[in-house]
């Protein structure tokens, strides 16, 4: 589960438009001031009313001051930038930290109020185009509508030059919003997934996920098929009619909660998959995983501050919370889309599909951990599942030292080059 932006991010949909006044960033620096003060009752003060109910200045405070403790000492701001978006002004001011960056953005509506309010990592400078002489291309994919929405999702097929037809792989993204590359910090998984599986032959389409792309599809309830299976399906449908794509040897990489759900996508795409490749993927409850996740990364000093345990009690209350009420919500998440989530099998899914399995696990990921890779041992049994372990690499598949850490994922790397050999070979050597 790709959690970084659920622990830093307070994201925020901005509900209503209108015409603009003049200095956007006076007023989104005053916001940093008063938040950076202490003062979240006079911040609240300057939400729209859509705002204040949505994010009172309880639940400001604690994202505001949980940064710091995951980020570490707050740094200058960078020089805010401006832009107009759906008759919203919008800025965007860069935040430094001891360990990393990441920005505010701030969309004002006509009042002067702040209708949305969204913290950040930095987005990526775009990638380099493959190389003239790369063995592949790329190209634009749509992927098509699903469920109830009406809009594509964009997408990019990375193709071996050639006639075809080749096998193909889709790769379904971890929790929260994502783009096609599954971009954190300088990292881009997908992208070195695409390109190393292209380069031997292998066809890829990634997209970008529903949550990213399309956020105002999503209404005040929503489920896990509305924001992760259905398009999924309806990207392993389209490309099952693609030109130069052997529709009978087409796979699905699920990445942490897309691995949790790639049993339940086999069964929804019913009989176009060939096969499941599961990278890092939870076999325990979700929430469950939520909690060690912040227990581990407030303990790397080796201590825990009294605001650091307040931090741990409150999200120990909220995920209480949600558990017993469907109605109440952790990350700005409806409980119900959690108990969902929560009910879901994996290894039954993937036991259930009766596909092949390839699993995946770095030993330095602490996000999906041991005790997730053992009971994926002691769930699959059998000559379809090949499991394979990598000591050296953490969540996103990328070789370090020392303990796995959320600084980790700011400083660039690549996807391991055998790793993406193994899922290359496991591929072709299916019949």
């Amino acid at each position: 589960m790709k959690m970084l932006a659920a622990w830093i991010t307070c994201i925020i949909l901005a509900v209503s438009g209108g015409v603009v006044a003049a200095e956007p960033t006076t007023t989104a620096t005053h916001l940093l001031d008063q938040l950076d003060a202490g003062r979240y009752a006079e911040a609240e003060a300057m939400f729209s009313a859509q705002m204040k109910a949505a994010v009172p200045a309880e639940k400001l405070k604690a994202v505001w001051e949980s940064l710091p403790a995951q980020m570490g000492a707050a740094g200058p701001r960078g020089d805010a930038r401006t832009s107009e978006a759906d008759g919203f002004r919008i800025v965007v001011i860069p935040l430094h930290y001891a360990n990393g960056a990441l920005q505010a953005r701030i969309a004002l509506d006509k009042d002067d109020k702040i209708a949305g309010f969204l913290v950040q990592p930095v987005a990526a400078a775009p990638p380099p185009p493959p190389a003239a002489d790369a063995s592949f291309i790329e190209q634009e994919f749509n992927v098509p509508p699903s469920g109830t929405s009406t809009a594509p999702l964009p997408g990019t097929l990375t193709l071996p030059k050639g006639s075809g037809p080749f096998p193909a792989i889709v790769l379904v993204h971890g929790s929260g919003p994502q783009d096609r590359d599954e971009t954190i910090g300088p990292n881009r998984p997908f992208l070195d997934i695409a390109r190393g599986l292209a380069a031997q032959g292998i066809a890829v389409l990634r997209y970008e996920k529903r949550s990213h792309a399309r956020p105002q599809d999503f209404k005040a309830t929503f489920s896990i098929d509305d924001e992760t299976t259905d398009d999924a399906v309806a990207a392993v449908s389209a490309l099952a009619t693609t030109n130069s794509i052997d529709p009978r040897h087409i796979f699905l990489l699920g990445h942490s909660q897309g691995g949790l759900l790639a049993g339940r996508i086999a069964k929804a795409a019913d009989g176009k998959l060939a096969g499941l490749v599961l990278l890092a993927a939870p076999a325990r409850p979700i929430l469950d995983l939520l909690a060690e996740q912040n227990r581990y990364m407030v303990g790397l000093d080796g201590t825990i501050s009294a605001d650091e345990q307040a931090h741990l009690t409150a999200l120990d209350a909220a995920i209480a919370a949600v558990r017993g009420n469907p109605d109440a919500r952790l990350m700005d998440i409806p409980g119900r889309f959690w108990q969902q989530l929560e009910q879901v099998d994996p290894i039954a899914d993937a036991r259930d599909s009766k596909l092949p399995v390839l699993l995946l696990q770095g030993g330095r990921d602490f996000q999906v951990v041991d005790a997730d890779w053992q009971r994926w041992n002691n769930g699959l049994k059998g000559e379809r599942y090949r499991f394979q372990h990598y000591p050296a690499l953490n969540h996103l598949g990328i070789s370090g030292e020392g303990k796995g850490s959320l600084e980790e994922y700011a400083r660039p790397g690549h996807v391991d080059a055998a790793l993406i050999n193994d899922i290359a070979q496991w591929i072709k050597a299916q019949p």
